[in-house]
């Protein structure tokens, strides 16, 4: 008898699986919010520096402040970051606030400038407020906006390493009380923040506990349901997470106050943190952790709430333990991430899955948290990037299963990159093409990730699947932080932050053509199998492979991560 049988014994696709799914997903839909929240709370509105003081009693309207104290940038827009030294009063006289004209163009030219000392006046027609205008992150401060999301993308990468060794040590279920209950004092900590670096100290919170949930949600889902069906409930899971990009459009679209929006995506968490408490500890997890008792009251209570109460009581310490200690029976041995680089195939495969993994990641939120520059708006834009992650994992699902894995894992990175690269070409009054090609861009770079997960997964053997799969993440959470960093260079040089993203992408592209196809071939169990896939031998397909392979395809759910 496997773990699996158990499973079925007490109800595997019961009223249990139903209730204990649906509430483990819901807050994925939220979990979009935040990773993209930064869209919306950190939009840059409008702005130019304040008029000076000793205009503030004047009987001027704000369209004549704006024009004897703000002069014209080269596409004759007032400049954001500059004010004449003194009030040019000629200019309301001669214009009479109907606006500049070439001539005082040439007038103005060797008028002296300053910087904005009385600070900043900001157009908030769009938006109630944002960090931007709070905290003033403008001008010489406005590399703070990307800063503040690599602090949270930060968050998010230790969170992986810390949760993730704390869930294997004190359980799946306690951790992800404590990530729903840190997203909620995070998120409410954010609302309130009364200073930028209270903001970031707060988002690094958020950030933790999403990482956390991430992974505890995957786990508790996958331990509690038969094999089976977890490919559906992978690929559920992910449209939960597109779905939730949708559902940020909507909330922000009504509520344009950044603190209200961040509360609005936050408070949730506390009711998810209430009711978490009725989640069972993972059996399999118990067992390992030598609380076997434990694990038969839990596989107890679910039959009970499947309607299988005899068949629970049939089971006992010994049939727990004995199923246990099969589906354990093929993975002995101690094992590190160095073991992904011992060998010359592990090492070959592990280099190719790095970059493929830290590009996709490292452009899409280059595309994903830059909406503003395609000057549409952006609710509609966001709606739309949400949108298209439909069509765009149906399609990479049909390919991985008629084309392989390798093409499709090939061709979505390169086309991501190549619609990239080609946005870099159209004018930027061309914001149909501009956002068409962006669409495109972003649906391949869902998809990318849609196959990586699976990739990896059949491409590293089973003694050291979980160590692989924790590196090529860190690869993915590494390149979710620099990619922020990259947009500030569009300061100077618009078009270097599309090259590197695009370029990027062509290069893991091209990497990948080097990794092995994986499409009907059994699972390796070993580095020697891996190592003897790389040079050309084979090996029959074993019935614990199959299992394995299709333990294999849950890791779909996974594209939330």
């Amino acid at each position: 008898m496997a773990f699996g049988d158990l499973l079925e014994q007490v109800g595997s696709t019961g009223r249990f699986q139903f209730l204990h799914v649906t509430l483990l997903i819901t807050p994925v839909l939220l979990m979009a919010s935040h990773n993209l929240l930064q869209n919306f709370v950190a939009a840059v509105p409008a702005h130019y520096c304040s008029a000076h003081t000793n205009l503030s009693q004047s009987q001027l309207s704000p369209e004549q402040m704006l024009l004897v104290t703000v002069p014209l940038d080269q596409t004759g827009k007032p400049e954001r970051c500059q004010r004449y030294v003194t009030p040019q009063w000629h200019l309301a006289a001669e214009n009479n606030t109907s606006g500049f004209s070439e001539k005082d163009l040439y007038d103005v030219g060797d008028a002296d400038l300053q910087g904005c000392t009385d600070g900043w006046s900001y157009n908030m027609t769009e938006h109630g407020s944002t960090i931007i205008s709070d905290f003033h992150l403008v001008c010489d401060m406005r590399s703070l906006k990307q800063m503040s999301q690599t602090v949270y993308m930060g968050g998010v990468l230790v969170g992986a390493f810390l949760v993730g060794g704390l869930s294997d040590r004190y359980g799946r279920r306690i951790l992800l009380l404590f990530c729903h209950l840190l997203m909620a004092v995070g998120g409410t900590c954010v609302a309130f923040s009364t200073s930028f670096s209270l903001f970031c100290l707060s988002r690094f919170a958020c950030g933790m506990a999403l990482s956390g949930m991430g992974l505890n949600t995957f786990s508790l889902i996958v331990e509690w349901i038969p094999t089976r069906v977890r490919t559906v409930v992978g690929t559920l899971t992910g449209y939960c997470y597109t779905v939730g990009q949708l559902i940020l459009a909507c909330i922000a679209y009504f509520i344009r106050d950044w603190r209200w929006l961040t509360l609005t995506v936050s408070l949730p968490f506390y009711v998810f943190f209430l009711y978490a408490w009725w989640f069972h500890e993972s059996s399999r997890w118990l067992v390992l952790s030598n609380n076997p008792e434990k694990a038969i009251k839990n596989l107890k209570s679910v039959a009970k709430f499947n309607g299988r109460r005899e068949e629970g009581d049939k089971i006992d310490i010994q049939m727990v333990q004995e199923s246990m200690k099969k589906e354990l029976s093929c993975s002995k041995g101690t094992y590190t991430i160095l073991d992904l680089f011992r060998t010359t195939t592990m090492r070959n495969m592990t280099i190719c899955l790095s970059a493929v993994w830290f590009s996709t990641s490292f452009a899409y939120y280059g595309l994903a948290m830059d909406l503003q520059k395609f000057g549409v708006d952006i609710y509609l834009i966001q709606v739309i990037f949400g949108a298209v992650d439909i069509p765009a994992k149906v399609v990479i699902t049909v390919t991985m299963s008629f084309f392989g894995r390798r093409p499709s894992q090939c061709g979505a990175v390169i086309v991501g990159g190549l619609m990239i690269l080609a946005n870099l070409l159209v004018p930027y009054d061309k914001q149909t093409l501009r956002t068409s090609l962006a669409c495109v861009g972003k649906g391949c770079l869902a998809a990318s990730f849609n196959c990586c997960y699976l990739y990896t997964g059949e491409l590293y053997p089973t003694i050291i699947r979980q160590n692989g799969m924790g590196w090529v993440s860190m690869m993915a959470r590494v390149g979710s932080m620099v990619a922020p960093m990259v947009l500030l260079m569009g300061d100077y040089l618009p078009w270097i932050p599309g090259l590197i993203y695009g370029g990027s992408l062509i290069l893991s592209g091209a990497a990948a053509i080097f990794l092995p196809e994986t499409l009907g071939s059994p699972l390796p169990d070993t580095i020697q199998d891996v190592e003897d896939r790389g040079s050309g031998r084979s090996s029959k397909k074993t019935p614990k492979e199959a299992i394995i392979l299709q333990d294999t395809q849950s890791n779909l759910l996974k594209q939330v991560a």
